[in-house]
């Protein structure tokens, strides 16, 4: 269980530096403290990371379907896309597709040379939910817009390479498809899609709106800071330890200074600052603070952010403000990745601000584990059809009952539950 707190600044002399009309010597003074805190697992900030295990895949293989002409695509041409969905590389797709009758329908075709192919489209049950969730995203299409916008502000010349851009767009809740949507089509005068130096595509933000140039810390000043800081720009940031975490005196010591120091805001130019001070990672941890703030859910994967370097301005090794600071970032280590949690984001391991289209993937996630379940309990049975050219199967009741009819050429494997 976490418990929330903002520390008391401790009203030293460094502090009073803070606000000092020579603050800016003083930033440049203040040399970068080699403290690290020790990382301790969270097995609630956990759980909301292995709750969702390949449920990004899962969504993602919805999308590329219903994208499809006919609604339907053979394995061979969703194998293209593995790579986009994070999977083991010993998991075969066509084994992964079929953990999950209920949201795939599989049927076979014969190629040219007569040899059975299996084909996979979408259920009705997942169909309807892919509707809603389009739904979703045209009801909030300013807010994925916004975001989309700030996440180019941040960078330091209103540019990301598309390759970057697909890493985060799960997380920032953009359309698979998002450059080629309307979504894009409709606002050509404030995204162009340019050739960089590199002969790669990139996305450039034509406009800078000065409304959307204020972090979440700085709109959040009025519950979370004293008048005093806020006058001074010495903004201290919202943190948490797991439970028993123990925290040494030196470290609260330093942690306490660290707070009362000046913040930058993420969208302010920082050629200013002395990388080695902890001004400087202050900023930093101000601008990973507001990138996932723009995160759905608050989290993503740390080799998402690893290529953020040059364009947000940071430093080498960027990514130690992660472990310097528990803080603030939790790093979860389940699905065989590290995910960055921004621990106010949480309570305990509830998202405290759901965004509409989460509730939408959390019932995505409701059809992924009961699927599995059905299947593994033996209520998918296999029976071929008169032609010889399709296997199906079928969802039986406990009584023996046809209840639904999904198609499929090969007994999945005995996968452990996601």
């Amino acid at each position: 269980m976490l418990h929330w707190l903002l520390l008391n600044r401790a009203r030293t002399s460094s502090t009073t530096l803070c606000y000092h009309p020579t603050g800016y010597n003083y930033q440049q003074t203040f040399n970068l403290v080699n403290l690290n805190l020790k990382w301790v697992n969270d097995n609630l900030l956990d759980s909301a990371v292995s709750s969702e295990k390949h449920l990004k895949a899962v969504c993602t293989l919805v999308s590329i379907l219903s994208a499809a002409r006919s609604h339907n695509l053979p394995i061979y041409k969703l194998n293209p896309s593995r790579g986009h969905l994070g999977l083991p590389h010993h998991l075969k797709l066509s084994t992964f597709i079929r953990r999950y009758p209920n949201i795939f329908h599989e049927f076979s075709v014969l190629d040219t040379g007569g040899t059975k192919v299996p084909c996979f489209e979408l259920t009705r049950q997942a169909l309807s939910l892919h509707r809603q969730e389009l739904d979703v995203m045209e009801r909030n299409k300013s807010d994925v817009f916004n975001r989309l916008q700030k996440l180019l502000m941040l960078t330091r010349d209103m540019l990301l390479p598309l390759q970057t851009i697909d890493q985060l767009k799960w997380d920032l809740g953009l359309p698979y498809n998002y450059c080629d949507s309307l979504f894009m089509l409709n606002n050509t005068d404030l995204f162009s899609v340019v050739r960089l130096p590199d002969h790669r595509e990139g996305l450039k933000l034509m406009l800078w709106d000065d409304r959307l140039a204020v972090s979440k810390l700085q709109q959040n000043v009025s519950s979370q800071q004293t008048q005093e800081d806020v006058r001074n720009n010495c903004l201290a940031f919202p943190i948490g330890f797991t439970r028993g975490y123990g925290l040494k005196r030196k470290c609260t010591e330093w942690l306490k200074e660290w707070q009362a120091l000046p913040y930058t805001s993420p969208y302010q130019d920082p050629s200013h600052l002395d990388p080695r001070t902890d001004v400087s990672e202050k900023r930093i941890v101000g601008v990973f603070h507001e990138l996932l703030h723009l995160m759905l859910q608050k989290k993503t994967e740390r080799k998402n952010v690893s290529n953020l370097r040059k364009p947000l301005s940071l430093p080498q090794k960027f990514t130690k403000v992660f472990e310097r600071h528990p803080a603030i970032f939790y790093i979860s280590k389940k699905c065989d990745t590290q995910t960055v949690i921004l621990r106010e984001g949480y309570n305990r391991h509830e998202l405290l601000e759901k965004h509409p289209l989460v509730g939408v993937r959390e019932k995505f996630a409701n059809m992924m584990r009961q699927g599995f379940l059905d299947r593994s309990k033996g209520l998918y049975k296999r029976t071929a059809t008169t032609t010889g050219l399709v296997i199906r199967e079928e969802l039986y009741s406990s009584g023996g009952e046809l209840q639904s009819d999904l198609l499929s050429l090969y007994e999945s494997d005995d996968d452990p539950i996601p």
